[in-house]
């Protein structure tokens, strides 16, 4: 991609899954990659499979004090940060009627509450460098309705909408774009599966398979780079065929 080479890059939720994915393929741009994600362990063992990363942080984006050090420490390092892929995010499934207040406000914090957080933070930081690009994980749970995630699809829902606002207000200085992925074969969604949900789940997909992190990051790198320069205040849909068809395409 253009214009990638020596761009500073954040990605939040960068140990495990797509944030992982992210970090490798930008590394391959040529980027210099800093990861932040709560789990030390996480960080400790993306730090041995990439050891090409500036560097890594733990921090849990629901925490502003702990998001504004961390971000500090990014900027440090690699003396600014050119590209926010705003990634974190957690799920879990239940019933509608089986969420319990905890579990709907820990969704909530991390899955929208620390995306603002994390955004708010680096948009200041691009705004007074006049330049920077903003790219959040939205989810096609947040486009169409999904049972047994109404928390997490609320969330994802909010930040499509809170993508959409930012470019708005942060144009022509920074880009804004989210990205929507369909079912992606990350640890956490294999987490949930039996082999009979996950053959049952490939059944209903067009391309007939989940996405593999690597394709999304894909799409990332392309967002952030010269060749994406006109694209902000969208939403790219990558779910393979998922939402392109209605109830009589299932």
């Amino acid at each position: 991609m253009r214009g990638l080479k020596d761009k500073r890059v954040l990605v939040t939720g960068g140990a495990s899954g797509i944030g992982a994915a992210t970090a490798a393929r930008f590394l391959e741009e040529g980027s210099q990659v800093w990861v932040l994600d709560r789990d030390a362990a996480g960080c400790d063992a993306i730090r041995r499979q990439l050891p090409a990363l500036a560097g890594t942080v733990t921090a849990d984006v629901s925490d502003l004090k702990q998001v504004q050090g961390a971000f500090a420490e990014a900027v440090r390092r690699m003396q600014g940060v050119d590209v926010l892929i705003n990634n974190a995010g957690i799920s879990i499934r239940h019933n509608f009627l089986d969420i319990t207040p905890e579990e709907w406000d820990k969704v909530i914090a991390v899955n929208l509450t620390g995306v603002f957080y994390v955004a708010q933070t680096a948009a200041r930081h691009m705004w007074q460098r006049g330049s920077g690009v903003i790219l959040q994980t939205a989810s096609t749970n947040g486009i169409v309705g999904q049972p047994y995630y109404a928390d997490y699809n609320a969330t994802k829902a909010g930040v499509i909408e809170l993508t959409r606002t930012m470019a708005l207000e942060l144009a022509p200085k920074v880009r804004v774009c989210a990205v929507a992925p369909g079912y992606v074969l990350t640890p956490m969604q294999r987490a949930e599966y039996t082999d009979a949900m996950l053959d049952e789940v490939n059944r209903k997909i067009p391309l007939q398979r989940h996405a593999q992190p690597e394709e999304i990051a894909g799409l990332f790198a392309y967002l952030a780079s010269d060749d994406a320069a006109y694209a902000t205040g969208h939403v790219f849909t990558m779910d393979g065929g998922e939402t392109a068809g209605g109830l009589a395409s299932r």
